[in-house]
């Protein structure tokens, strides 16, 4: 309803704005206009996408404007996701990277539809399920949620709450929230869009004769939720929204209650596990759903390339103080910013190399569906993730502090990126979890060696921490501090190897100290710290690796040239960073490590000069970017344009 008309609007007489009113006024142009896009972009589906992302989550509703970029990606770019996760998983973690890069929100719903709903239909289905629904996954006729967590339980899945109690009267399953802690909780895409769900609940067969109803564990289960023509939420079926959020406000977040809600018995997605028509249960070896893991470590890689790409930019754009009576000088000559910001740069290339092969590792392990492939990729995704999502929450605020009082300005993104990233450290398995499961899988392998076992390829090089890694360090080599030496990748990555060999060691023995008192449980409790850092360390081993890897094979001289030193610098920062504990095992010596503080401070200002080179590698056009003092060009005249000069 408009205001009720003044004096001076009566008689035609212009009425002075009150500052008040001015700022509401400057601000609603801030919320309304679209993100500034370059003029000569073409039009198109991705151009939309791009130019509406600024305004997801402010206008009309954020979660109906990110459905409608979702299908605007799938139904006018004619884009099929679902089709790519089964034929070419490569191709849809960069759909899905590019969709995140516009906006993490539309990345996130993504993955939501397609490797959370329909990852499950597919990877815990069989065909009549495929048959059924995966067209409509597809084309988004049928949107989803995917069901786990509940109020009282997450990560620990095995200890859910939720039912699904077979009828053998009526071959149904009855799907039933026991108490208000079983309610699931955060399940995206349901608080306003999904019309299925599949839900996790534990699988409950009757009475057999004499004896309790047995319970088989925790199974998945397609649930509509949703009526499909009206849209109205089906009976015996309650659903709230959880409410706004930090950031992603432009995923749905919903909790869902079940009172006895039936489904036919075929709803069962029964690959692993099975009930025929007279109650009897039958199962196979369950395989792990780790497309969600993979996609977010890759995804993060991706808002970190943004992140870096914003703030180098704007490092290099911004000049302030110099020499006396001299010009001033680009703030990223200074030392301390290339201190903050080379680092994560190298961190940005060698996590891009690291996620390309969990997606190459998938992909084979999707084709193959080799049991030794699966394990692999499982623990390798579980650390990526933790690794690559909690380095990227931490590097976001360093580069919004880098880019001063312009990084708080909500138009150049920092805040909308840290806020929307922040969950990625919890959602598919908090990184303290998963962190464990690679620690615990380490321990797995380390004992498997004494019993004469072979090792995964990742693994591989746990072979000789028995040996070389563990041996008494060499006082000569311990000593070397030429750069030739410290450059060298067989050194680097020696030293990365001998602290995460030495770690697992010690923690080996620790809890096997610890266990005799405390029992197995209380043993990893204690040692809970020493075990994160063991799965930290070999993280960061099998990055480096990697990376080492993706710079021999690099075919063009001057990049593999420039590659090595963004290489050297990865790998010497992270050295620095543990220094203490390589001096206090003699693996350095003092003089030694002062050349490698040098040398890492050296490295810091070569990769400096080619800054901006390596960013603009990352190839992130501007309508991606958006950020005004991000952009390629004309970085302050886009900023000033956008605040209204």
């Amino acid at each position: 309803m408009p205001p009720p008309a003044t004096a001076a609007s009566r008689s035609g007489a212009a009425e002075p704005e009150s500052p008040a009113a001015r700022r509401l006024r400057r601000l609603s142009l801030h919320l309304l206009r679209p993100s500034p896009a370059p003029a000569d972009q073409a039009a198109g589906p991705a151009l939309a996408l791009a130019a509406c992302a600024g305004r997801a989550r402010r206008v009309e509703g954020g979660a109906d404007l990110c459905f409608r970029q979702l299908r605007a990606l799938v139904r006018d770019a004619g884009v099929r996701p679902l089709t790519l996760m089964a034929t070419d998983p490569a191709e849809y973690f960069a759909v899905m990277e590019a969709a995140g890069g516009a906006d993490i929100s539309l990345g996130v719903k993504l993955g939501v539809q397609y490797s959370l709903w329909g990852g499950s239909v597919i990877n815990l289905g069989t065909k009549k399920h495929r048959d059924k629904f995966f067209d409509g996954i597809d084309n988004l006729d049928y949107p989803g949620c995917f069901a786990m967590t509940e109020l009282h339980h997450g990560s620990n899945v095995q200890a859910l709450q939720t039912t699904a109690t077979f009828d053998p009267v009526t071959d149904e399953f009855i799907i039933n929230t026991p108490n208000d802690g079983a309610i699931k909780w955060w399940i995206g895409n349901a608080a306003v869009h999904g019309k299925f769900a599949t839900v996790f609940a534990r699988l409950i067969l009757p009475l057999q004769g004499k004896g309790e109803p047995a319970d088989m564990g925790i199974h998945a289960f397609i649930v509509p939720i949703r009526d499909f023509e009206t849209h109205a939420v089906l009976p015996g079926i309650e659903i709230n929204d959880c409410g706004h959020k930090i950031g992603l406000n432009g995923v749905d977040n919903g909790a869902l209650r079940f009172r006895s809600v039936r489904i036919p018995r075929d709803n069962l997605l029964n690959r692993f596990g099975d009930v025929s028509r007279d109650g009897k249960y039958t199962s196979t070896t369950l395989g792990e759903l780790v497309g969600g893991r993979v996609g977010i470590a890759y995804c993060s890689v991706g808002v970190l390339k943004v992140a870096v790409t914003i703030a180098v930019r704007y490092a290099l754009l911004r000049h302030q103080f110099g020499p006396p009576k001299q010009p001033e000088i680009s703030v990223l000559d200074y030392q301390s910013h290339q201190h903050k910001l080379m680092p994560m740069l190298a961190s940005s290339y060698a996590f891009h190399f690291a996620t390309v092969q969990l997606v190459d590792k998938y992909s084979e392990m999707k084709k193959t569906n080799d049991e030794d492939l699966i394990a692999d990729v499982h623990v390798l995704s579980s650390g990526l993730k933790a690794y690559i999502t909690s380095y990227t929450a931490k590097s976001i605020s360093i580069c919004r502090e880098a880019c001063g009082g312009h990084g708080y300005a909500a138009v150049n993104r920092f805040g909308a990126l840290r806020n929307d990233h922040d969950i990625f450290q919890t959602f598919e398995g908090d990184n303290t979890v998963l962190l464990q499961q690679v620690a615990g899988d380490l321990l797995k392998q380390y004992q498997e060696k004494f019993k004469g076992g072979t090792l995964s390829v990742t693994w591989n090089y746990l072979r000789d921490s028995m040996g070389t890694y563990l041996s008494q360090p060499n006082p000569v080599t311990a000593r070397w501090e030429g750069e030739d030496h410290l450059r060298d990748p067989n050194f680097q990555l020696d030293a990365f190897r001998y602290l995460t060999s030495r770690l697992l060691h010690s923690v080996a023995a620790q809890l096997q100290k610890h266990s005799k008192t405390l029992g197995g449980f209380g043993a990893w409790n204690r040692c809970l710290n020493h075990l994160l850092t063991l799965a930290e360390s070999h993280i960061e081993s099998v990055i480096l690796a990697k990376f080492i890897e993706s710079v021999k094979s690099c075919p063009d001289e001057k990049t593999r040239e420039v590659l090595k030193l963004v290489c050297d610098l990865y790998a010497l920062d992270r050295i620095w960073k543990d220094i203490g504990t390589y001096r206090n095992v003699d693996y350095v010596a003092p003089n030694k490590a002062k050349a490698i503080h040098k040398l890492t401070d050296y490295l810091s200002y070569q990769v400096r000069l080619v800054a901006k080179e390596l960013v603009d590698a990352f190839d992130l056009p501007d309508l991606i970017i958006r950020a005004p003092i991000g952009m390629q060009s004309e970085a302050y005249a886009q900023y000033t344009q956008y605040v209204g000069f």
